[in-house]
C-alpha cells in the first residue's frame, strides 16, 4: 500500500509546497489542513472536484480536513487567473450561492473526522481598523505586487486592479491565521493559482504567532488545449444534477482525450495505481477500446452521485444506439440526446403522416431527397434506432417518445431529434 506522499506523487499532485521537509510529515498523519472554495454559482465545478479528491485522500491517510466556503472572501472575489474585474454579489446572490455550495464541499468526505466552515463567521465581523493593524502591517505593497495574480493584472494597465480585489489575498491569509489558531490548522491546499495567497497565509502566521506551517498546491485541471477548466459560460461540468446532469457529466469524461485521460484517472478516481497503469497501456495499445475513459466516466459517477447512477448512464449510453430508446424516461432521453440538433414539427403535421425522406432532408441529415432514398435503400436510416427499408415510410404519432420526440439517425453517428410542439 503506497504512502500517502507516494500517492500524491504518483498522482502527479505535488506541484509546489512551501518547506520540502513537508512531505515526510504526511506520512505520519495527524495534520489538519484545508481548501478553500468561493461560491462564484450556486454549484461547484470539476476544476473544484480536483481539491474535494486531495481533501479525502489526506483524510484516507489519517489527516483531518477542512473545506471552507468563501461566504466571506466571495464578496470580495480571487483576481488570481482573471483578466478582468470580477462584478461584485449581492449577500442575496451570494447566500443563494452558498446554500448550493455547502452540501457539496463535504459529499466524499467522512464527516465524524471533517469541518465545514464558513469564512463570513470571521470576516464578516472583522473591524478595518484591527484588521489593516493586525494583518496588513506584516507586508508590503511590494511584495504584494510580486505575487503573481496582481502582477499578471498590474501588466495591464487598461484593466489595473481595483484595491477591493488587491485586498483579497490577505483576506486569505487571515482564513489560514484563524483556521490555525481556533482549529490547529497546520496545511492549506490549493491549485498552483493560488501559491500567492497560501504563501502569505504561512508568512502571516509565521509572524503571528510564531509557528511552521505549510502549503502544497496541486496542478490545475487542464483541457487537452492547455486552458484551465472552471465556470464559463458555456461547456462547465457542474457538481450539481440539475446544472449538469450525471448522464452528461458521465458523456464528458467518456469523451476525454488520450492525452489527458491518465491524468483525469489519477485527479479524480481512488483507482489502484496499478489498475491506472494497466489503463495506461491499454490506452496506448488499443485507444478505440477507450477503456480508460469508460473506468473514468464509472468512476467520477460513482464519487459524485452514487452507484446507483452509473448503472443509469451505462444503460442510457447503450441505448443510444439500441432499440431501448423508447423505455428511456423523458428526462434520460433528452439527456443522451443533448448534443444532438433538434427540429421543431407541428403536432398537426405529424397527425397528418410526415414523409421519412422528406423529413431526413428537411433535418439536414440528407442533403437531397434521392440521398436520403439512398440512405433509406442501404440500410442506413434509422427511426428510434430501428433500421428503415421502406423509402415510402411515413412517420405518424406511434413514432413520438413520450408524446413528442422522434430520434432519426442516419449511418452510426449522425443524430437528430424531431420534436413535436
Amino acid at each position: 500500500m503506497p504512502t500517502l506522499t507516494e500517492d500524491l506523487a504518483f498522482r502527479g499532485l505535488i506541484h509546489q509546497v512551501t518547506d520540502p521537509a513537508l512531505l515526510p510529515r504526511l506520512d505520519d498523519g495527524g495534520l489538519t489542513l484545508y481548501a478553500g472554495f468561493d461560491p462564484t454559482a450556486d454549484s461547484l465545478h470539476v476544476g473544484s472536484l480536483l481539491q474535494m479528491c486531495t481533501l479525502r485522500r489526506f483524510q484516507l491517510a489519517g489527516h483531518r480536513p477542512i473545506s471552507l466556503a468563501g461566504g466571506g472572501t466571495g464578496m470580495i472575489g480571487d483576481p488570481g487567473g482573471k483578466q478582468d474585474e470580477r462584478a461584485l454579489l449581492t449577500r442575496e446572490v451570494l447566500d443563494g450561492y452558498l446554500t448550493g455550495i455547502r452540501p457539496q464541499l463535504g459529499q466524499i468526505l467522512d464527516l465524524s473526522d471533517a469541518l465545514l466552515l464558513d469564512n463570513s463567521v470571521w470576516l464578516g465581523s472583522l473591524p478595518t481598523l484591527e484588521f489593516l493593524r493586525d494583518v496588513g502591517k506584516h507586508f508590503t505593497v511590494n511584495q504584494m505586487v510580486a505575487k503573481e495574480a496582481v502582477k499578471n493584472r498590474f501588466e495591464r494597465p487598461d484593466q489595473g486592479i481595483s484595491y477591493t480585489e488587491f485586498s483579497y489575498m490577505l483576506l486569505q491569509a487571515y482564513d489560514f491565521l484563524r483556521l490555525h489558531v481556533d482549529h490547529g490548522c497546520d496545511l492549506q491546499i490549493g491549485g498552483s493559482d493560488q501559491w500567492g495567497n497560501i504563501t502569505l497565509g504561512v508568512e502571516l502566521i509565521r509572524k503571528v504567532c510564531h509557528d511552521e506551517v505549510w502549503g502544497l498546491t496541486t496542478p490545475l485541471v487542464l483541457k487537452p488545449d492547455g486552458t484551465k477548466y472552471g465556470k464559463t459560460e458555456t461547456g462547465t461540468v457542474w457538481l450539481d444534477p440539475g446544472r449538469t446532469s450525471p448522464f452528461a457529466m458521465y458523456q464528458f469524461f467518456l469523451n476525454s482525450a488520450d492525452s489527458v485521460v491518465g491524468d483525469y484517472l489519477r485527479y479524480f478516481t481512488f483507482l489502484e495505481h496499478a489498475e491506472i497503469e494497466d489503463l495506461d497501456k491499454e490506452t496506448a495499445a488499443h485507444p478505440e477500446l477507450r477503456s480508460a475513459q469508460r473506468a473514468l466516466a464509472r468512476s467520477v459517477v460513482g464519487l459524485v452521485h452514487g452507484e446507483s447512477e452509473v448503472t443509469r448512464c451505462e444503460e442510457a449510453s447503450a441505448a443510444l444506439f439500441g432499440e431501448e430508446i423508447a423505455g428511456l424516461s423523458e428526462e434520460l432521453l433528452l439527456a443522451v440526446t443533448g448534443d444532438a440538433p433538434t427540429t421543431e414539427v407541428s403536432r398537426v403535421e405529424v397527425l397528418k403522416g410526415l414523409a421519412l425522406v422528406d423529413v431526413l432532408e428537411r433535418t439536414g441529415l440528407a442533403k437531397s431527397k434521392g440521398e436520403a432514398r439512398r440512405a433509406i435503400d442501404q440500410g442506413g436510416a434509422y427511426v428510434n434506432n430501428h433500421r428503415q427499408t421502406e423509402t415510402s415510410r411515413m412517420l405518424g404519432p406511434d413514432d413520438l417518445l413520450h408524446d413528442r420526440y422522434v430520434v432519426l439517425r442516419k449511418g452510426r453517428r449522425d443524430i437528430h431529434v424531431l420534436r413535436a410542439v
